[in-house]
Parts: C-alpha cells; structure tokens; sequence
C-alpha cells in the first residue's frame, strides 16, 4: 500500500557525508565518500547531502598532492591568498586567492596531469579558497544529484543548534578570522601554547561554526540525516551517541587517500 507523501519524505533515507575543501583536485578519500554514498543511494533510495565544512580555516587542509608524471615524485601545491592574516587565520570561504595564483599554477600543472583537467583548472572562476574548491568538484562531475550544504551558510547557521565548543568568525586586523571561544574569550590559536587573546565582542549565531568534537550535533540538527558515510580520521572523534539515530558507515577503502583524484569520472 502506497503510503501518503508526507510519511514517504519523513522516512526516506537522507545519506550524509561531510568534508572540508580538500584540494583544488580533491583528495582521494572525497571521492570515495561519494562512491560510497551512491552505492548506499543505489539500495535504500533517498537523497544525498554533502555537508561542505568551508567554515574551517586550516590551511593545510587544501594541499593538493600530486605526483610528477615521469618521476612519480610527489609534491605538495596550494592556494596563494591575500596575506598573512587570512592564511593562517581566516574560514576558508573568507580566504581570498591571490592575483596570479591561478595563472602560476596552471603552468605548472603539465607536470602532473592531463590537458583535459589543465583546462577544467582554467575554466574555474572563483575569488576565494571554498569557492574555487566546490566547483572544481562540480566541474569534475562529482556532485552530479547530490544536494550541497555549507557551514558557512548563515541560514543554516541560524537553524542549527547551540553547542558548548565553537569558533565565532570576528573582525581582526582589517580580516574576518574564526576564533576559538572558549572560557568566555575568543582566542586565535597561533601555533604550540601560544595565542592571541582578541577583545570581547558581541556575536550573533551566524557567526558561529562548531569545533570539531561538536560538528556532527550541529550538522545534524540541521541535516536530519538517516545514515552518515564517515572518514577514517573521523571515527575517532565522532560522538556516535549524541546522534542515535544515525547508523554510520565507513567510506570505502581506497588507494592513495591523502593523493588528489585527477581521474574526470566517465
């Protein structure tokens, strides 16, 4: 018997993965995510929502690592931003790419890979570091039918839930920068024991991304997903009871999960 349309939406599996940008060429374990999720689409039906943490602000996080086509040796390029400040401290989707990034790189790109990918990087049009990411993954045809949602959405920060560890994104030295409040202060973390202690400000819940042990209660008050693809590095730090009503699954295995994927799917 065909049950009415509000039940089918209410039980429908929503299948979730969620990553930082990760690359201008993604890394491996991205894609792997996403072969998984299609796989769980393919026997339970339902959507796929990829939640794109761009609100953290690691630079290290979009290294792209490549290997040389001849030699095989590997090597490590990134985005050249605006300055100092916005590197080490500003969310990713405030990290504004230097002038002539694009150009550099894509002379040095022949080395690595194809004409087919080379022309993609070209065709990308973006001023900041999430932007340029996402649609390179777009333009790789990887999010082909899945549903995007960013952290840095203010929407979906006003819906989201409150949360007792998060990093509030403050004016700083003519920047946004995301700052760790913690003990009723906003700290930004320079490196080892030592931090810069800003002035107390007043914020807004659309200013606020969660830390890394509270993101999947956050994301998820959000989300409302039924299953969760989740990283190698992640199930160490997920807090599977505060989300019950997830049933988590490991992405698939793969080779070279920290190397780019510069395969263009067929």
């Amino acid at each position: 018997m065909l049950r009415p349309a509000k039940e089918r939406m209410i039980t429908a599996p929503v299948i979730c993965f969620g990553q930082q940008p990760c690359g201008f060429f993604p890394r491996r374990f991205l894609f792997a995510k996403i072969r998984t999720a299609r796989r769980l689409q393919a026997d339970l039906g339902g959507d796929i929502v990829f939640f794109y943490h761009d609100s953290d602000h690691d630079p290290r996080e979009t290294r792209t690592l490549l290997r040389h086509r001849k030699t095989r040796e590997p090597a490590w390029l990134n985005f050249a931003v605006k300055n100092r400040v916005q590197r080490k401290f500003s969310p990713l989707y405030l990290k504004r790419i230097a002038a002539g990034w694009q150009e550099r790189t894509a002379l040095q790109l022949p080395n690595y890979v194809g004409h087919p990918l080379i022309n993609l990087f070209k065709k990308i049009s973006a001023a900041n570091v999430a932007d340029f990411c996402l649609e390179m993954y777009r333009g790789l045809g990887l999010l082909e039918g899945v549903r995007v949602l960013r952290s840095s959405d203010p929407a979906l920060r006003r819906a989201a839930c409150e949360v007792p560890e998060f990093f509030v994104d403050v004016p700083f030295e003519g920047e946004v920068v995301r700052a760790r409040f913690q003990d009723g202060v906003l700290r930004l973390h320079e490196g080892g024991d030592s931090y810069i202690t800003l002035p107390a400000a007043a914020f807004s819940k659309e200013q606020v991304s969660p830390a890394r042990d509270t993101r999947l209660r956050w994301m998820q008050s959000v989300v409302h997903c039924t299953h969760y693809i989740a990283g190698a590095g992640e199930k160490a730090y997920l807090r599977r009871e505060e989300t019950p009503e997830i049933t988590f699954v490991n992405r698939d295995v793969i080779e070279r999960a920290d190397e780019a994927c510069i395969e263009i799917p067929s």
